[in-house]
Formats: C-alpha cells, structure tokens, sequence
C-alpha cells in the first residue's frame, strides 16, 4: 500500500538539505532586552517588542485587574454574544489615537487583512499590490476574489501605470504596507495617495510596523505625511509596538460599519480576551501620556545603525528601526544567527521565502527597552562574529 503522507517526509528532508528548515527557538522568559532562549540567557534583538511594552508593568496591571472584573474570555464571536463595552472602549480609543472616525479590533493583524480586503472588494473589481506587500495582504486580497495587479516595489510611477493599462474594473483598490518588514523601509505613501484620488481608486495601508513607531507618539504613517483623511482604509496590530496582541482596521465609519457586516474574521472567529483588550488599552494610555518610549527607540536605532556601518556592514535601504544585515546567502546567515547565539546575541537569520533568494539576513529589532550597554555589547558580538564568517 502506498503510503498516502510520504511526500512530506521528502518536502522536510529538502528543506533541510537546502538550509531552508526553519529550527524554532524556544523562550523561557518575558520579552525584554535580554532572553531566555533554549536555556540559555541572551540579549534580544530579534522581537518587535519595540517600545519595551510585552512584559511593561502597567499592561500587566491592566489586564489582571480586567480578568479579575471580566474573566477571561468572552467565549463567542463579536457579532452573537463576544463584544464586550471593553472592545467598544478600545476602539474608540484606537480611533482617536489614529484620528479617524472609526475602527473595528480584530484577533491579530492578519485576520484583520482577512476581513477588510474581501470587504471591499470582489471577483468584478481589481488590487493594486506593491510587490513586497506582506503575507496577510496577499492572502486578503486572494481571498477576494478580485484581479490582483502587482507594482513595482515603492514605485508611485509603476503604480499610475498600473492603473491607467488595467483591464476594465468595478472598483479598485490600492494596498501597500506602510513599514516593509524585512527591508525597514517607508512606503511614499504621500506621492501613492495622491495618484489614488487622481484615479479614484480606494486606499489602504497596512501599519503594523508603524503603529507606535512613526508619527508623532507612535500614530503611525499616515501621521508621520499628514495625510489624515485622505488614506481610506489603516490596517495596524497591537502585537509588535503595542506588546500585545489583536489587529485594528482604522478608518471612515461607514466602512468600519460594513466591515463589522461582512469581515468573515469578525463575525465567524471569537473575540479578543478580556487581560488582551485591557493590555492593549493600557498601551495606548502610555503612548498618549509621552512620546519617550518612542523618543528613546529612534535614538537606539540611529545609533546602532550608524556604529554598524562602521564597522562594514551592510545595513540596506532601512529608514525605521528594523535593520537588516544583509549576508547573502541562507547558509551564511544561518551560520552567522548561530554564531551570535553562542556568544550571547539573539537574532534570526532570515531567507527564502521570507526574502528573496540571495539577499538573506540577520534582521536586528531595535526596542527602547535597550539599555546603551546593550547596544554595544551587541555590536561587540557582531564584531567579533563578522571577523569569523565572511561578509
């Protein structure tokens, strides 16, 4: 008899003959700047725990005094019996803090893509779609249905040509992430939007690596332009910057209304926990009482980066706190993620089909959480690293 599952047992020996099996680590410990990772005691900067808020004392309050009020989960899905007044209270708040008039909390940022996309458009309409767009945005926009039509990475001219040579349509809309994850670089969202309202097609940004990054305090990218608004739709998760977990969709409040109608996420998967909620509340008190967390981010991101360049590395295109440090090869970046672990650094090596072939890296998240010492014990171990492992 045939045995019906043997060509996993051949996809798992490919990967890793190829370097392409992904061995996950295993943490002991609350995000910080320093790890417990398989055991051992490392410092972090792999996390997107940006501003240090994972393990902050005032979400831990927050969510321990909601599960003590609450409980714990709300045990159905938003539309039946799952929405509690926390969930209404976060989302209020969540739309002052973006300046919108409405936005709608989801389980995570990728169900949030899920729900909005398919919500907007439909097998007669067309997707404009930057070429790097993260994963969610290409499975929301294949769920869709409609024809997805993919620009030239960053590149407002190859998206007015996209437009005006695109097949006839109902409707379209135009998606770009606003941070790109694996190169840290800024979308132009400014010149893209401009071109949207020239064609009348609709707009959307995803945030994630922008919430409590850019803008003033952390609002995000469409702050950082000034384009409040203007960009119909804002996409952002409470799981990297904010600590915590869930997804927002953040915009006018007749598509926030109809998307709480048809959003497959909102109405089929159960709701956000009550301690998840509370936490993600608490976050955004911080960030409105200061922008020092913020402050402080930027601060250790230009100077890592600039000591790393120093010493030869090559960080890329980045503009964000995301820096890349670009190997080449799979094979090279994973000996060189090893390397650092074994002398006390925590970073991953990053390839295909993360990244494109050829450009793997180690992608170092700065946090605010790191201390001076932490930076430059950092940049000691990558010194040390790089002189052992070609680069």
């Amino acid at each position: 008899m045939t045995n019906r599952l043997s060509w996993i047992d051949e996809e798992l020996t490919k990967l890793k003959d190829t370097g392409f099996y992904n061995n996950i680590r295993t943490l002991s410990s609350p995000q910080g700047s320093h790890l417990i990772v398989d055991g051992k005691r490392v410092l972090n900067f792999c996390s997107n725990n940006y501003l240090g808020l994972a393990n902050h004392p005032k979400l831990v309050e927050a969510a321990t005094e909601a599960m003590q009020k609450y409980g714990i989960g709300p045990a159905a899905v938003r539309s039946i019996a799952g929405t509690m007044d926390l969930h209404i209270e976060l989302e209020k708040r969540m739309a002052q803090f973006k300046k919108v008039e409405a936005s709608a909390f989801f389980q995570s940022g990728f169900t949030a893509n899920g729900a909005i996309i398919p919500t907007l458009v439909g097998k007669e309409d067309v997707i404009f779609s930057d070429e790097l767009n993260h994963a969610s945005i290409i499975d929301g926009s294949r769920l869709s249905g409609a024809k997805i039509i993919r620009f030239a990475h960053a590149d407002p001219q190859a998206l007015e040509e996209a437009i005006k040579t695109a097949p006839e349509y109902r409707r379209a809309l135009m998606i770009t992430d606003g941070v790109f994850s694996m190169d840290g670089d800024i979308a132009p969202l400014d010149q893209l939007i401009e071109i949207c309202e020239r064609h009348g097609v609709m707009s959307m940004v995803d945030d994630a690596h922008g919430e409590g990054v850019l803008g003033k305090g952390g609002r995000g990218i469409v702050d950082h332009f000034g384009l409040h608004g203007r960009v119909d739709v804002e996409v952002g998760t409470f799981s990297k910057a904010f600590g915590v977990v869930g997804g927002i969709v953040a915009g006018k409040a007749k598509i926030v209304d109809l998307l709480k109608q048809r959003g497959r996420p909102f109405l089929f998967s159960s709701a956000v926990t009550v301690p998840d909620t509370a936490a993600c509340m608490a976050a955004i008190d911080l960030l409105e009482q200061s922008t020092e967390l913020v402050d402080r981010l930027w601060a250790n991101a230009r100077f890592f980066r600039a000591e790393m360049d120093k010493l030869g590395f090559d960080t890329g295109v980045t503009q964000t706190p995301i820096t890349p440090v670009m190997l080449g090869e799979v094979t090279v970046a994973r000996e060189f993620s090893r390397k650092l672990f074994e002398n006390g650094l925590f970073a991953m090596a990053l390839g295909f089909p993360t990244v494109p072939r050829g450009k793997a890296r180690i992608r170092v998240m700065i946090s605010a959480s790191h201390s001076q010492q932490d930076l430059e014990e950092a940049l000691d171990i990558f010194d040390r690293v790089g002189k052992q492992i070609a680069r």
